[in-house]
């Protein structure tokens, strides 16, 4: 693992010792950074399966080290993550890219891939913020109807973001391939440095990517 710093992205990159032609992106949530415990479990876990992995900084942290983005930053937090998809590609001099994200991160990479289909091959997003604590009347689905990428969703059971029931349902509108893992017992951080599905995280993408590539061919 190095650090990572080319053009506007910032993060940390984990080559393979015997690469494949695969990459990914992960980024964090609203109150993290790319050196959270879960990203750094998920970024060994995949590289050691033959991935190269970018843990990356959004826009808004990158430009303060703490606090929360503001409602006007997701349109750079976008940007950030689609110019480190970018950055990938180069790094992979061809092919396939996967991004993925926690909470905030997740949220934000959906719309990205809603509004740019055949941006990635896959996503993955760890406890989508499907609504505010306590808001389920508002939830954040507007844009799942436009979302083409096949996407795995790992959550918790006990994520107050989102009931396992309620995200079951709220699938339902995305017309791409997806997958739901729950896992028992977790909260939002599922589990945090305890996290331990890394290895089913990495078989279920690989075959939603692989599955995706097999349709285009």
């Amino acid at each position: 693992m190095t650090p990572f710093n080319e053009d506007s992205v910032r993060g940390y990159l984990h080559a393979p010792k015997h690469p494949g032609n695969l990459g990914l992106v992960l980024t964090h949530g609203a109150g993290g950074n790319a050196k959270m415990h879960l990203l750094v479990l998920l970024a060994e876990a995949f590289c050691d399966a033959g991935y190269h992995v970018l843990r990356c900084d959004m826009a808004f942290r990158q430009r303060r080290p703490s606090g929360p983005p503001s409602p006007a930053s997701a349109a750079n937090d976008r940007a950030s993550l689609c110019e480190a998809v970018t950055a990938m590609h180069r790094i992979l001099q061809g092919g396939r890219v996967i991004l993925g994200g926690q909470s905030y991160g997740g949220r934000q990479s959906t719309i990205l891939a809603s509004e740019q289909p055949g941006l990635v091959e896959a996503l993955l997003l760890l406890s989508y913020p499907l609504h505010a604590p306590g808001k389920p009347d508002k939830p954040r689905t507007a844009h799942f109807p436009a979302l083409r990428t096949p996407s795995l969703f790992v959550h918790g059971s006990n994520d107050p973001f989102g009931m396992i029931d309620e995200m079951t349902e709220a699938l339902k509108l995305i017309p791409a391939r997806h997958e739901l893992i729950e896992v028992a017992g977790a909260g939002h951080d599922l589990g945090g440095s305890k996290f331990a599905l890394a290895g089913t995280v990495v078989e279920k993408l690989g075959a939603l990517a692989a599955a995706k590539s097999e349709h285009h061919a």
